[in-house]
């Protein structure tokens, strides 16, 4: 997980990629790829990565291709409805349900060697499942923490956690915030700038709002969706546990803690002393706060501290039908999964290394390391998967809105209404979207 950028859900198609309207055979020795255009170093590496794969391999040639990551999800629909999918995809984790749904990937359990799965952590095996069956892999995983500047907490008499098992109570986490607001002030201007400690990294978009704030929902004892069944949000997205949850963080925002970070300096400039977000700003804020800086769990609102997980992974399409094929494709996917090229990825981005045996090896997430929270929420289960339904574009769509709503003073109880609504909507629409025949599996 690195920074969430907006997901164009059903923007028409923008690009024409390489292969588009290509009139070749597929050739048993090519294997296409397609992969975000992330972060410059990301790509960097990828490209890396395949020109090892490809020398390793000679008789095998990767051909990668980069999709703009804004409008990722609506280049893979406009592709799959034109049957020209690639042969192996990258995709935002919690969309792969949707495209297992609407049978563009192929299971790979049985491809997948035993050793290989054993190593890759619980959440990326989790989050790869859906109707009991494997359809991808991740060579990183993702979490969330509050970063803060030490001295500021000792300052203002406020206790520090040491882990997810002491994490602030959502008592404490709202007193935290108003003694870090007491300031003598100068003036009337001064003391408004003053009030704002909170960074909830308010300058992203899309998806950030369900990653960063639906554990919030899911600490307090609620859900985006009743995940017994995926048949209804109504009780769980708008229960009260959930209200009461969302009014705290509309609170936030009423008594002016919040700042806009419209820079997104708001933490590493000093202005505020606290800041929710992910693994990814480590390098930047390590920097700018130097041995001052500290990495706290998120607040416990109920039920335990909670954190979101999942970033892009990776599976095999139905455009990959053929044994040889999806051999190939294995042999690639597990060739990434290699601990030094977990770790070549995990050290340019920041992530969650997605296997156990490199996350031994890292200097940030290992036992001791800087990072370590955000492994060992993953290796304890503190983690929560973003619903595993194909409903859930418009799930995070719905979410995202409700709390724009919230955030802009809408009385959060008719927010989340609002939301749970658009859900059951949808999976009434969609018959709850049962399970399709996939002939292929």
């Amino acid at each position: 997980m690195h920074r969430y950028h907006k997901l164009g859900l059903l923007a028409p198609l923008l690009l024409c990629l390489s292969s588009c309207g290509s009139s070749n055979p597929h050739q048993p020795d090519t294997l296409k790829v397609w992969a975000h255009a992330g972060q410059a170093a990301e790509r960097q590496v990828l490209e890396q990565q395949v020109k090892r794969f490809n020398q390793a391999h000679p008789t095998t040639t990767v051909q990668l291709t980069f999709v703009p990551e804004g409008s990722y999800n609506s280049q893979v629909q406009a592709a799959a409805l034109s049957k020209d999918l690639p042969d192996v995809l990258e995709f935002d984790g919690p969309f792969i349900y949707n495209y297992v749904w609407q049978q563009n990937l192929i299971p790979i359990d049985k491809l997948i060697s035993p050793a290989v799965k054993q190593d890759l952590l619980p959440s990326i095996v989790q989050q790869g499942s859906y109707q009991g069956r494997l359809y991808s892999v991740g060579t990183y995983d993702s979490g969330l923490g509050l970063y803060a500047r030490r001295s500021k907490l000792q300052a203002a008499g406020i206790r520090i956690p040491t882990g997810t098992k002491d994490a602030w109570t959502i008592a404490e986490f709202d007193q935290a915030l108003a003694a870090l607001a007491k300031t003598d002030p100068d003036s009337p201007r001064e003391r408004l700038r003053q009030r704002q400690v909170l960074d909830l990294k308010l300058n992203y978009r899309g998806e950030w709002a369900t990653y960063g704030f639906s554990p919030i929902i899911q600490s307090a004892g609620g859900d985006l969706i009743d995940r017994r069944t995926n048949r209804t949000a109504n009780g769980r997205l708008n229960s009260p546990q959930a209200v009461a949850a969302m009014q705290s963080v509309q609170n936030w925002f009423n008594k002016g803690y919040v700042d806009p970070n419209i820079d997104d300096a708001a933490f590493a400039s000093g202005r505020v002393a606290l800041s929710w977000v992910g693994h990814w700003v480590y390098k930047d804020y390590a920097k700018a706060v130097g041995k001052d800086l500290v990495v706290l769990p998120l607040p416990n609102f109920g039920t335990g501290a909670k954190t979101a997980q999942g970033s892009w992974n990776w599976g095999i399409t139905t455009n990959c039908p053929t044994t040889q094929c999806q051999k190939t494709a294995m042999n690639f996917l597990e060739f990434l999964l290699q601990p030094q090229e977990v770790l070549a990825m995990a050290n340019v981005n920041g992530a969650v290394p997605g296997t156990k045996s490199a996350i031994a090896k890292s200097q940030f997430y290992a036992p001791n390391g800087a990072l370590r929270l955000f492994a060992a929420q993953l290796l304890a289960g503190e983690t929560v998967p973003r619903p595993q339904t194909p409903a859930y574009p418009v799930i995070t769509s719905a979410f995202q809105e409700a709390f724009a709503n919230i955030r802009n003073g809408l009385p959060v109880k008719t927010a989340l209404d609002k939301a749970a609504t658009t859900i059951d909507v949808d999976l009434q629409d969609n018959q709850n979207y049962p399970n399709p025949n996939l002939a292929r599996q």
